[in-house]
């Protein structure tokens, strides 16, 4: 941990740079929050002072925010011009831009998911990015599970990003697993430990931690590769316990960026595997896995969120002799109130705050599929936001707008209602009305018989003073003569008047349907929302019961929703 005013220069300078890149965006207001973001992308060590670094960014954004748009937009160019202000405004939000070094049918890319927990919407969306530019640029998509740690990965987790990227319409030219290529991967790692760019080390957690830390060489790291080649033999040979000892890249200890502060390449882990059972108890970690793996593959361009640093691999590549493809980094697809860290979600599964991994609150591609969102609305959104390197706060409600406008044309709409009390109507006809399940589109129609009874909201007929006329949909005027729990009414006619109030209606006794709302996960404090579901019940008219779960439908005033079981509908958006 750095002590107070410790943070290393480079961690500074892309903190100024940060600050006046965000403040050039936003009209010369730089954001603290931003700043912290980014620093912590580039430089992950410093999770653990991240005060120091929350002090040390909000010092820097009030000497940014003192200055004039025009000198933050000139410090910007003159300090970093590798940066520069029109570049990042360019950058924005916008759709995806063209690609450098992209010639049509000579490309690849990869959708690297680890399968460590759900697809989430992160992933669908960063995975829509990679198939568009695969699709654009007549290249090859790679699904590759970066499955190296048996200790999280599990077989569902495979099938929830197999079925979740097939939903989202993405198909893929090639599919592979890195613990197919242990072998080859094995080969590499025992190149860098014969040609002294590797080497074993057995310092416990703890020394090396302090060791990085303060940046001091490890005792082995000296040693003749011989020795490191030797203890790499007893690793494969199953005579190295777990936690005795590593393989570690011979980096540079004194680095301001601590990725290549000498960072672990293998490790024993003897915990069963999915894919490979017993097989091996030797795993890469995740940088040397992805380097190779690429080489395999012939990745040309690699399209991740920058929470992921550049400089390990890329100082891999050179110490393996590879090719470098073209590396584009942005920043993670973060909603407001729900967070896509699977260390963020895990613990409302774990605890029972939520039904599981697919409940219709969670980011998931699972939960949003439950909740009604479609495929095309989630690609539309996609190319709609474009990314960028900047910290960013995505709202539901423009991911849930496109939905709606999507569904629109092709949704039933069934009368639905809440809370119901019965009203009777003095006068009223016995008529039999043929309602269409859509305005517009040709989606059906129904027959419904009604005699004078039915049930309505109490909400919207509580709040009517007596005398009022309004009219029951689709079908003819009422004025209303009782009010209460007992309301009660008079037939006005069927003649269509603007500015007269409309309420669905049920004919007695209805079907009992229960409607889900979901919410937010996290209030603004970031604690979990206890009320981030919400529940209403009502009655539906009797063509409910001939729709499937999975089907979407709008319950006219409510919203929309999906069956979800016998019963039950979940609130996409109103």
């Amino acid at each position: 941990m750095v002590g107070k005013g410790e943070l290393p220069e480079r961690a500074l300078s892309v903190m100024e740079a940060a600050a006046l890149q965000n403040a050039a965006r936003h009209g010369g207001k730089a954001e603290v929050g931003a700043v912290v973001g980014r620093i912590l992308a580039e430089f992950p060590d410093l999770r653990a002072s991240s005060g120091e670094v929350a002090r040390a960014a909000k010092a820097m954004v009030d000497r940014v925010n003192a200055m004039t748009l025009s000198e933050q937009e000139s410090a910007l160019r003159g300090r970093f011009p590798e940066t520069g202000a029109r570049a990042e405004k360019d950058e924005g939000r916008v759709g995806l831009p063209p690609l450098s070094h992209a010639m049509k049918g000579q490309v690849a890319f990869r959708m690297p998911p680890e399968p460590s927990g759900f697809m989430t919407v992160g992933h669908a969306m960063a995975f829509t990015i990679n198939s568009v530019y695969a699709s654009t640029y007549e290249g090859e998509l790679w699904l590759r599970f970066e499955d190296t740690n048996p200790r999280k990965v599990a077989t569902k987790y495979y099938d929830s990003f197999r079925q979740g990227i097939a939903w989202l319409g993405i198909r893929w030219d090639h599919e592979k697993n890195v613990s197919d290529d242990l072998d080859v991967i094995y080969g590499h790692g025992e190149r860098l430990i014969s040609e002294g760019k590797a080497y074993a080390c057995s310092c416990g957690l703890e020394k090396m931690k302090a060791l990085r830390s303060e940046g001091k060489p490890c005792e082995h790291s000296g040693l003749p590769s011989e020795r490191s080649l030797s203890v790499w033999e007893r690793m494969l040979a199953r005579k190295v316990k777990e936690g005795d000892a590593v393989i570690r890249f011979l980096g540079d200890m004194e680095s301001l960026d601590y990725s290549l502060r000498d960072p672990s390449l293998f490790r024993v882990i003897e915990r069963r595997h999915p894919v490979t059972g017993d097989r091996f108890t030797v795993w890469p970690t995740y940088d040397l896995s992805n380097v190779v793996e690429d080489q395999i593959c012939g990745i040309t361009h690699i399209l991740r969120s920058s929470e992921f640093g550049v400089a390990l691999q890329a100082r891999l590549r050179e110490a393996l002799g590879f090719r470098a493809p073209d590396v584009i980094q942005f920043s993670r697809f973060n909603f407001k109130g729900s967070p896509v860290q699977k260390r963020r979600l895990r613990p409302l599964v774990e605890e029972g705050l939520v039904s599981g991994w697919d409940d219709p609150r969670m980011p998931t591609v699972e939960g949003l599929r439950r909740r009604g969102v479609i495929p095309e609305a989630i690609r539309e959104f996609t190319l709609h936001v474009g990314y960028t390197k900047s910290e960013h706060e995505y709202d539901w409600s423009l991911l849930l707008s496109i939905n709606r406008k999507l569904l629109d044309p092709s949704s039933k709409r069934v009368y639905f209602v809440p809370d119901p009390v019965e009203l009777a109507v003095e006068g009223a006809p016995t008529k039999a009305v043929t309602i269409r399940f859509h305005p517009d589109a040709a989606l059906g129609e129904r027959a419904i018989r009604t005699s004078g009874r039915f049930l309505v909201p109490s909400a919207d007929i509580g709040a009517m003073p007596l005398g009022t006329t309004f009219r029951l949909m689709e079908l003819y005027n009422v004025e209303l003569t009782r009010s209460g729990a007992n309301p009660a009414g008079r037939y006005a006619g069927e003649e269509l008047t603007r500015d007269t109030r409309k309420l669905q209606w049920v004919v007695p006794p209805g079907l009992p349907v229960k409607v889900l709302e979901p919410g937010l996960l996290f209030n603004e404090e970031g604690v979990f929302n206890k009320d981030s579901m919400l529940e209403r019940q009502g009655v539906a008219e009797q063509s409910f019961e001939e729709l499937k779960t999975g089907d979407i439908i709008q319950f006219p005033r409510v919203g929309f929703c999906r069956v979800d079981s016998a019963g039950t509908c979940i609130l996409s958006q109103r």
